[in-house]
């Protein structure tokens, strides 16, 4: 069942013991959405949990407070934030597949696995979303508006990303009024990087592959680059926003190749190809302007996958 987010809420505030489910490779949307949740769920009264996240970087790890399950607690409903589909659950999650009870999403690829869905595919960030939904109990206060905050800043590249929207300002800006403080967030998670992170851009930067006179830039981050650099998974936090600072870019591609003969792509398109129709001919998806895929094979057959992938919706 499709609900508003004034749906959502009521449906919410009729339940209890509460889990809520991140995404694998979680990002500060996914997790900043959990926590706000789990932090109005328990102003309710309620009982609430965040799945912890085995993918989870310290560079989240001031949010999480008290928010994270004891390994024994049992749910009784079990909600997501932030997930397109059951492929996208971490290894801690995936007991839980046909178990999600509402889903809160805005990708528009969702694939409507949870009983019931509260998806608003206009909005900017999930965080967007539960914005509207919890105030629909009460204001929202400071401790819930920093994890809002990061997750609405971070899904928009600091509002520099092309889904950022007026309705995105003006939540941005109700949350800035509650007194946390905005400045410290957007340096830690805008403008401090990592002595390895210049060195994975610097490497980037000598392999990155140009096609189109400039137009489109693939980028790959091998095994054996992030071993010889000694890059950890914060210092390769949104890498993928990277490649399309490059004057002349028009659609960029990262590629990180995983553990296990597997390549995880990040596409991030102009308005004249669809980012979502470029990576579900690869069993992908995600937005217009943003989207991802995963693909069984080396970097250069991701490459090859990708590139014959954009040609196909170019040529469409």
């Amino acid at each position: 069942m499709n609900l508003s987010c004034q749906q959502a809420a009521q449906w919410l505030r009729d339940r209890d013991g509460f889990l809520i489910l991140t995404h694998k490779r979680p990002d500060g949307d996914t997790i900043g959405c959990a926590i706000a949740l789990c932090l109005g769920l328990r102003k309710l009264g309620k009982t609430a949990f965040v799945l912890p996240n085995e993918d989870a970087t310290s560079l989240f790890s001031s949010y999480w407070g008290d928010t994270l399950a004891p390994s024994d607690f049992q749910p009784d409903t079990v909600v997501s934030v932030d997930i397109a589909s059951e492929g996208l659950f971490p290894d801690s999650a995936r007991k839980y597949k046909g178990k999600v009870e509402l889903a809160i999403d805005h990708h528009p690829s969702n694939t409507g696995f949870a009983q019931n869905l509260c998806l608003e595919a206009d909005k900017a960030a999930c965080g967007e979303i539960l914005y509207s939904i919890l105030t629909q109990w009460f204001p929202v206060d400071a401790a819930m508006a920093l994890p809002l905050y990061v997750a609405v800043a971070t899904d928009t590249g600091c509002f520099m990303y092309s889904n950022t929207s007026p309705n995105t300002h003006r939540v941005a800006a109700a949350l800035m009024e509650t007194g946390f403080d905005a400045a410290a967030v957007n340096k830690r998670h805008f403008r401090t990087k990592s002595y390895v992170r210049l060195r994975v851009e610097a490497r980037i930067m000598e392999t990155m592959e140009l096609h189109d006179d400039g137009a489109i830039a693939l980028a790959a981050i091998t095994l054996a680059d992030r071993a010889e650099l000694h890059a950890t998974e914060e210092d390769l936090e949104d890498i993928a926003a990277f490649v399309g600072q490059l004057e002349g870019v028009r659609t960029s591609v990262t590629i990180r190749e995983l553990e296990g003969g597997e390549c995880k792509l990040s596409v991030r398109t102009g308005p004249e190809l669809n980012a979502s129709t470029v990576c579900g001919l690869l069993g992908g998806g995600g937005h217009a302007a943003a989207s991802g895929c995963t693909i069984k094979g080396t970097v250069p057959q991701a490459k090859a996958a990708i590139m014959a992938s954009i040609r196909q919706v170019q040529g469409s």
